[in-house]
């Protein structure tokens, strides 16, 4: 159990890493529970003193921004908000992204810009902290004005309606709010506008899929340099002077990362019959550094956007000004999510064109990898399968930024699909974990054909670790178990630079 204290010093990767993979507790620093109460107090002073309509708090939304709202309703507008903005369908998002949304809507209402009192910001992380996890649903975000039908079904819970999964088990969130001592709360004017405008839903998935792309860039370094050694590549396309006269950041990085993983190895010292390796082999540096630089240049995009307030209309005390703008657009999040599905397609692209060589029969490798082949079909299949999920990535990769519905009676007229960017980046990146895989499964195979040679210190370390998950395949078994396992030994493992 972990303990993070909410306040004005920015999330960042290291933090957001800890806290996704511990069971965590937060809490409200007083800087920042003064900043919400003072925002609510200088709300509902302005509400008292002000007949001027102001957007969401005593108006109604989107198009129906003119209908003016009685101060005797704007409690029952707020709940009503939430109700009818609850209409998400779709695959159930996974317990790890809700978790993640709780934990950035909490971070951006304690910067006092929402007008939320302290004791809604209080009960969400009464959820956060009992692993209390609302059922939410993946599509029904447009990217703009916030993700607002996920967001909707994150607070439903809070109001005692919807569904909630506690150690996970599926309960009304009734029974849920009875089981841990809790009342359904009433939403007060503007609270729910500030729960249901944000960007969160996006920021989570994006959040995660950062995380994990962080570790499978580290990961493709690694197995790439293994399906080198297992080729019977050559060296000097990673020589370092080849790079300084290009030097994009990550080609450097990962030429740098493939000489130190192959540093005395056997295999590679040997002298080479053939003259030049395929691009799959001689261009990793390239490609895979295009994609850590594009991941870098995502990263910090993200990292800027949950660090933000991203409701609106949002509130100034200091000001005294309460402004309608356009912070919940998703369009930063939705560029930079196609951006990185692309970027990371490529990995999968090239460790699949990998595969191919390994199993080709060339380099004095047997045909498939299998003594016998003919009567064993070796890994014909699993390359088979890679490229099925390399097809798949690329039409998951299409751009979802280009693409516009105008909503709210035009009111909403452009927003970014920048929801549906980020569940199919998230897809991407569990796709790539597979193929790096099968990957992984096939070039520790090869690489057993080279000995008595042996290959680097790090890499035969590597592989006797990996052998304890994936045996070396001499006759035809379920292929399907071998992959699982090889994905497994991924999930378990930690990969340095």
């Amino acid at each position: 159990m972990i303990n993070h204290v909410i306040s004005n010093e920015l999330l960042n990767y290291d933090i957001l890493n800890k806290i996704y993979l511990n069971p965590t507790k937060l809490s409200l620093s007083p800087e920042s529970e003064n900043q919400i109460i003072n925002c609510r107090n200088y709300l509902d002073d302005k509400i008292k003193s002000s007949d001027t309509p102001i957007y969401g708090i005593t108006t109604g939304f989107g198009s129906l921004c003119n209908v003016s709202i009685s101060k005797n309703e704007l409690s029952k507008l707020q709940e009503n908000l939430v109700l009818s903005h609850a209409c998400g369908t779709g695959n159930k998002v996974n317990d790890d992204v809700v978790r993640m949304m709780l934990l950035l809507k909490i971070h951006a209402l304690a910067y006092g810009k929402s007008g939320v009192h302290i004791t809604t910001v209080q009960s969400l992380m009464n959820f956060f902290n009992n692993n209390i996890l609302p059922i939410v649903y993946e599509q029904g975000s447009l990217g703009a004005s916030g993700d607002l039908a996920p967001l909707a079904h994150m607070v439903l819970p809070l109001l005692g309606y919807g569904l909630v999964r506690v150690d996970g088990k599926e309960m009304h969130a009734k029974e849920a709010l009875k089981k841990f001592g809790y009342q359904p709360i009433k939403l007060d004017s503007k609270e729910g506008l500030a729960l249901l405008n944000g960007t969160q839903f996006m920021s989570a998935n994006g959040v995660i899929s950062i995380l994990q792309a962080f570790k499978l860039i580290k990961l493709a370094d690694i197995i790439a340099s293994i399906s080198l050694d297992a080729y019977n590549g050559r060296l000097e396309p990673f020589f370092e002077n080849v790079h300084t006269i290009r030097p994009h950041k990550g080609q450097l990085a990962t030429a740098r990362n493939i000489r130190s993983i192959l540093d005395g190895s056997e295999i590679m010292n040997q002298e080479k019959k053939h003259v030049q390796d395929p691009y799959s082999f001689r261009c990793i540096p390239q490609v895979h550094g295009a994609v850590k630089d594009a991941l870098n240049h995502v990263s910090k995009v993200i990292l800027t956007e949950i660090n933000s307030v991203t409701d609106n209309p949002t509130v100034f005390p200091a000001e005294d000004m309460i402004i309608s703008g356009g912070n919940f657009h998703g369009e930063p999040l939705a560029l930079a999510f196609d951006y990185l599905s692309i970027a990371l397609s490529e990995i999968g692209s090239i460790s699949e064109r990998r595969v191919y060589r390994l199993i080709s029969g060339q380099r004095n490798l047997p045909e498939f990898l299998v003594a016998n082949p003919g009567l064993n079909s070796g890994f014909m299949i699993p390359q088979y399968t890679a490229a099925s999920i390399v097809s798949q990535n690329k039409q998951l990769a299409t751009p979802s930024s280009i693409d516009s519905i105008p909503s709210s009676n035009e009111q909403e007229d452009h927003v970014s699909m920048g929801a549906n960017g980020a569940t199919k980046l998230v897809k991407i990146t569990e796709n790539i974990k597979t193929v790096l895989a099968i990957e992984l499964f096939a070039a520790s195979q090869a690489l057993e054909f080279r000995k008595p040679l042996k290959s680097s210190k790090y890499i035969e370390d590597f592989i006797s670790k990996f052998r304890k998950y994936v045996p070396f395949v001499k006759n035809d078994i379920l292929m399907h178990d071998a992959i699982a396992n090889s994905i497994q030994f991924i999930n378990d493992s930690e990969f340095g630079e």
